[in-house]
């Protein structure tokens, strides 16, 4: 039995965010597992598919390490904006329009440091 399939609006969490986020899908492959977009490993663009985690809690954001660095050391979280690449694995025999579909197991990375992941797939359909 596969993974659960990740549609839009799955919450997904990044490991220096503060807060959860939804996963967006826009209905492009039109493929849709119970009336919603199902996601693939291409869902990734930031502010588009990857929706901002609260603030950034890592100094490797500039903008944390500047506001940390003007607090004289103490860590000053600034607003999540996302820097992401594609999703990985993806599903290895699943394809929605073309696409590996993105299931619980994928995960995507953050330019600043952050692993990206799936906490709740929005859907009890499995892929293989």
């Amino acid at each position: 039995m596969g993974a659960p399939q990740v549609v839009d609006s799955a919450q997904i969490m990044c490991t220096f965010g503060s807060a959860p986020s939804s996963l967006g899908v826009l209905p492009l492959a039109r493929v849709m597992v119970e009336g919603r977009p199902a996601a693939t490993v291409d869902d990734a663009v930031p502010l588009v598919n990857i929706r901002p985690f609260g603030t950034c809690l890592t100094l490797a954001n500039p903008m944390v390490a500047a506001a940390t660095s003007a607090a004289m050391g103490v860590l000053t979280p600034q607003p999540c904006i996302p820097a992401t690449s594609r999703w990985l694995p993806g599903s290895p025999l699943t394809r929605v329009g073309g696409r590996n579909a993105l299931t619980v197991a994928s995960t995507c990375t953050c330019q600043w440091g952050g692993v990206i992941a799936v906490t709740q797939p929005g859907s009890v359909r499995t892929t293989s």
